[in-house]
């Protein structure tokens, strides 16, 4: 198959499989980072106000420290929802490891589902460009968040979040180039891996924990 469906989302092993054979045949270097890594897994994520949270605290900060933060998150806002959210103060989130900036982002979000800016059930039923719009006009959410929400939560196929510094290290590694690519020579790069480039990122997300001895991700 040539071309992934505007329908189509990735949401089972079958969907990646596709993807992958694709990859595969487009450049043999997928078939070396196939037998490099132990699993390639779908990255899936609920729908909704938590994931959005998860993904916002992840942005530019360690895995361990967006773990341990995330875990205070989870426990300290109960029901997680966000009605909750609006009624603690920013001292209260600031409290459970949030920066200020990051307050600010999900107080935004919270705000956002309330008054019904964000329509999570309106955005499972638009394409990227109209989904991706919708989330980065509000506050905090640029590409990065938006790429990850949209392949995890939403699982487009053609999703290729070129800023993140573990693909741009995973491709630099796997295609042996002499430096880490910039955001925009990555976009370049995956250009012919089109229209399956969210699993591209999976596979080198995988590769990239091979390379780095990390565990694997869920």
């Amino acid at each position: 198959m040539a071309r992934a469906s505007q329908d189509i989302r990735i949401k089972t092993k079958k969907d990646l499989d596709q993807g992958l054979r694709f990859l595969k045949r487009k450049d043999k270097r997928f078939s070396v980072a196939l037998k490099t890594v132990s699993d390639v897994p779908l990255r899936t994520r609920p729908e909704g106000f938590a994931s959005l949270v998860s993904i916002l605290v992840h942005q530019q900060v360690s895995l361990a420290s967006a773990a341990a933060i995330w875990q205070r998150v989870e426990a300290g806002i109960v029901p997680f929802d966000p009605r909750t959210v609006l009624t603690l103060a920013d001292e209260d989130l600031r409290g459970m490891g949030l920066s200020r900036p990051k307050v600010r982002y999900v107080k935004a979000l919270a705000r956002a589902i309330e008054d019904g800016t964000l329509d999570f059930k309106r955005l499972r039923r638009l394409q990227e460009p109209e989904a991706r719009a919708e989330l980065t006009r509000i506050v905090g959410i640029g590409d990065w968040t938006a790429d990850i929400y949209l392949l995890s939560c939403l699982g487009h196929p053609d999703i290729w979040p070129a800023k993140d510094i573990g693909l741009q290290i995973s491709a630099q590694m796997l295609f042996d180039l002499p430096t880490r690519p910039t955001a925009d020579e990555l976009v370049d790069l995956g250009e012919p891996w089109r229209p399956w480039r969210a699993v591209a990122a999976r596979l080198l997300w995988s590769y990239y924990r091979e390379i780095k001895d990390l565990p694997p991700a869920r």
